[in-house]
């Protein structure tokens, strides 16, 4: 009896084991990352900050209204930067841990899925830093009031610039969700066509909810999100094209599999 129950378990314990390894793998690698950045925390935060000083108005510059600031918020930056230059190692180890237990036609999807979802948040992110805060910075900075000296402090810059990191890159996942739904069978091609006004206006209260609140940094998000919900369903209708195939290998491994147990 005590065989039959170890027996049960070692698989078990060897996932978790094999988990912990990765998960350490991982903290490694991010902590790698930050100490050989931090050196150039300073540098860092002058490279995001571009943006705004390229516009400020003659005699402004950002201040700092906390003692630590100048410390700890090159550090923050640092820590987010490299926590992005851990993701495909990261991505590496969550693949490899996952992939043993999926179907070839799962794998076939499941991989091109990983890449593109870091890669369109990359681009998201790269799409706020290049377009959208040249654009809203000149255009905050350009209705100053008469008197008032432009002077933002360099910690709400950096949580600012963040919340718009995130907001682009999330919103550049939209068609990775799509086809999700579309490949998970909870949605269907023809049922967000016929939806696709109401996500249209989703797109522009979610740009008004996530941007400040002018109408060109609305129109800079929504626009590209409801681009991105169309690419989704271009994809989503090869998807279903091919579906019966895909449905066809996925009997197929499933009887292989019974065969051999």
């Amino acid at each position: 009896m005590s065989t039959e129950s170890n027996d049960k378990e070692l698989p078990l314990v060897q996932h978790l084991l094999e988990l912990r390894t990765r998960l350490l793998h991982i903290i490694y690698c991010l902590l790698g990352s930050f100490v050989c950045l931090f050196p150039f925390a300073t540098d860092i935060y002058a490279l995001v900050s571009r943006p705004l000083l390229a516009v400020l108005p003659a005699g402004a510059s950002m201040i700092a209204t906390d003692v630590a600031s100048p410390f700890l918020t090159p550090m923050k930056l640092t820590f987010f930067v490299a926590l992005l230059i851990s993701v495909p190692f990261l991505l590496y180890q969550i693949w490899s841990f996952i992939a043993p237990g999926l179907y070839k036609h799962e794998k076939r999807l499941a991989l091109p899925l990983l890449v593109s979802s870091v890669l369109l948040f990359f681009a998201g992110m790269a799409f706020a830093y290049f377009i959208v805060f040249p654009t809203i910075f000149r255009f905050m900075t350009g209705i100053g009031l008469e008197g008032v000296t432009t002077m933002t402090d360099i910690t709400k810059y950096l949580d600012f610039v963040l919340h718009m990191f995130f907001a682009f890159g999330f919103a550049f996942e939209i068609p990775i969700a799509t086809i999700l739904l579309i490949q998970a069978g909870v949605t269907t091609t023809a049922s967000l066509v016929a939806k696709r006004p109401y996500i249209i206006v989703g797109c522009f209260v979610i740009g008004m909810l996530l941007t400040p609140p002018d109408v060109m940094s609305q129109l800079l998000l929504a626009i590209p999100m409801w681009m991105l919900f169309e690419a989704g369903l271009f994809c989503g209708r090869l998807i279903e094209k091919s579906r019966p195939k895909e449905d066809d290998e996925a009997d197929t491994e499933t009887s292989n599999k019974t065969d051999i147990q």
